[in-house]
């Protein structure tokens, strides 16, 4: 067990300083520079912001400089906000994405393995097809479009709902939907498949000829070995779901890390690309991680290093 984390744990460094270099020089290739669009800007004082910055040294120093600082977590000054920091910048804004994004995966895993349990459990009759048919809904609309209807009928001809803004509890509800309905949609048919497939199994037929009740057979035994499938599912959605979706967030008017970082983008803020493209990678790695030692606890024939250590 301990090898193991250790070496994934290396990994994990080994492919953040390797995104980290790669970052780095791919916004140093770009043609032009973050002050070029500023207008009238006197050639002494465009000198001295870029001297502030330190994009007047040699690249190899600056490249030296930035890795010294990401050793300090000091992920450098926003250049198109004054005296911000790029951390101050993600602690501000990740708290909105985060709040939405955990809201979100808990009514995914919760509607989606509910939805996919119904259907295999009711296999090729009216539960089934319902739940396929939402499936199918979820996939297909994309959140965008599912967001501006939301909008339309809940917030404006109904009044139900605020149609911006993240102030209070029912505000989460468009928001979540929108972002939710696709991996609703993966998960049920995930569990459905794999629940098909586990409940088909000879230890499954043993289960029923010794009298178990159908809700001991799927609780305790077909539920935890038809759900290795979705955890495998839920690591890169918890990633990509609480680093928030940027089109959600720009159309509910949510000040989240994605609104920052379609900005960033725009203004050519390349201090805060780099900062949000390396948190965006971490939390991706640890919920990764998490995923792969979650293995163990679903399901023990799974060995972590040699002898299970």
């Amino acid at each position: 067990m301990t090898r193991y984390l250790s070496s994934k744990i290396l990994y994990m460094l080994i492919s953040l300083f390797i995104l980290a270099s790669a970052t780095f020089f791919l916004m140093k290739i770009i043609p032009g520079d973050p002050f070029q669009s500023e207008k009238a800007i006197p050639p002494e004082i465009k000198k001295q912001i870029m001297a502030y910055y330190g994009l007047d040294k040699p690249l190899p120093e600056q490249y030296v400089n930035y890795l010294k600082n990401l050793l300090t977590g000091d992920l450098g000054m926003s250049m198109k906000m004054q005296h911000t920091s790029v951390v101050s910048i993600i602690n501000n804004s990740f708290i909105y994405s985060a709040q939405l994004g955990i809201v979100a995966i808990i009514v995914s895993v919760i509607v989606g393995l509910a939805l996919g349990m119904v259907a295999a459990l009711h296999h090729r009759k009216f539960l089934d097809n319902a739940s396929m048919v939402l499936a199918v809904l979820g996939v297909s609309v994309p959140n965008f479009v599912l967001a501006s209807l939301l909008q339309y009928v809940l917030g404006e001809k109904f009044g139900l709902f605020n149609v911006a803004g993240l102030n209070g509890p029912f505000d989460f509800v468009m928001p979540v939907i929108a972002l939710s309905a696709l991996p609703i949609a993966f998960i049920a048919r995930l569990t459905r498949s794999s629940m098909l497939e586990v409940l088909a199994s000879d230890y499954i037929k043993t289960a029923r000829a010794k009298g178990l009740g159908k809700r001991v057979i799927m609780i305790r035994h077909a539920l935890r070995n038809g759900i290795l499938p979705v955890v495998t599912y839920v690591g890169p959605l918890t990633a990509n779901v609480i680093t928030g979706s940027v089109v959600v967030e720009q159309i509910f008017g949510i000040p989240g890390l994605g609104k920052y970082f379609v900005q960033s983008v725009s203004n050519r803020d390349y201090t805060l690309i780099m900062g949000i493209t390396l948190f965006y990678a971490v939390i991706l790695m640890a919920a990764r991680f998490l995923t792969d030692v979650a293995y163990v606890f679903v399901d023990p024939r799974i060995k972590l290093g040699k002898g299970g250590k």
